[in-house]
């Protein structure tokens, strides 16, 4: 069961999930959450994510790309404020800070999940880039950039573009290959084999249990990854924005219905 996250002995995040978006994070986070551990996974909650945050984060890391803004370099005290003063991991929107928050928490575990580059290229293609960048979801990227006000798709776009050193669809797709194998690379450069867990898909609870210190529960390792729940979470995702759009554009009508109303009275 998952237990409370506590401030007061600053350890902030205990364990960095070094993955890419669409390596079965959905799956690792209800792992992690079995495991005891207050896990954050960013799709589970669209609009409830720090997307100004993590916006503020993407363009400090890379100042030069498009609609960045000039910012400090995240420190210890951001990263905390982001996620480590509540959570203990963080899975799919920590994937492009992997080196800044081993570096700022120096005493978290850190677990490598890598799939091959074909199966994974072609889920990122349909399970991210097409939900961000309008060509396909215009009208959900629209609502929740002008009806929600949420930062949600500008911080992906942004992301992307910085995690992909690119300016553009193609850009990110020119650069798809480099990325995925410097991300790994660098990764394993920097930690010695001591401090991190190569785990595969499919390895089940033990080698995980046994890198964190955990008993082994009595339990399948979850697989919510599969197209069918993808699919269903997709689609409860866009019903989301719809109806929280529907709901605020009704209160708006009615406001201007009630201004229009007096103003009316007043002129008759």
């Amino acid at each position: 069961m998952e237990h409370p996250k506590s401030g007061a002995d600053g350890d902030g995040l205990l364990v960095i999930h070094v993955a890419l978006y669409r390596m079965a994070t959905r799956s690792f986070a209800e792992a992690y959450r079995i495991l005891g551990y207050k896990t954050h996974h960013g799709t589970e909650d669209l609009l409830g994510n720090p997307w100004v945050g993590i916006e503020q984060a993407v363009e400090a890391t890379w100042p030069d790309i498009p609609h960045a803004r000039p910012r400090p370099r995240f420190t210890r005290q951001d990263w905390d404020a982001l996620w480590g003063d509540e959570y203990d991991i963080v899975t799919d929107l920590a994937c492009p800070f992997s080196d800044q928050l081993i570096a700022a928490y120096p005493k978290a575990k850190i677990i490598v999940v890598q799939r091959d580059f074909e199966s994974w290229w072609a889920s990122y293609q349909a399970g991210v880039l097409d939900h961000i960048f309008p060509r396909r979801q215009w009208l959900t990227v629209w609502l929740i950039r002008n009806v929600l006000r949420s930062r949600a798709a500008d911080a992906m776009i942004k992301v992307n573009y910085g995690l992909f050193n690119a300016t553009n669809m193609a850009g990110i797709k020119d650069n798809a290959r480099k990325t995925y194998d410097e991300y790994y690379r660098n990764i394993r450069e920097r930690i010695p084999a001591e401090r991190r867990l190569e785990y595969t898909m499919g390895d089940g609870w033990e080698p995980l249990c046994a890198f964190l210190g955990k008993k082994v529960p009595d339990l399948p390792f979850p697989r919510l990854n599969d197209s069918a729940y993808r699919k269903r979470s997709q689609q409860a995702g866009e019903m989301v924005v719809f109806l929280t759009s529907a709901k605020k554009l009704a209160r708006l009508a009615l406001a201007i219905g009630a201004v229009s109303m007096a103003f009316w009275h007043m002129s008759i």
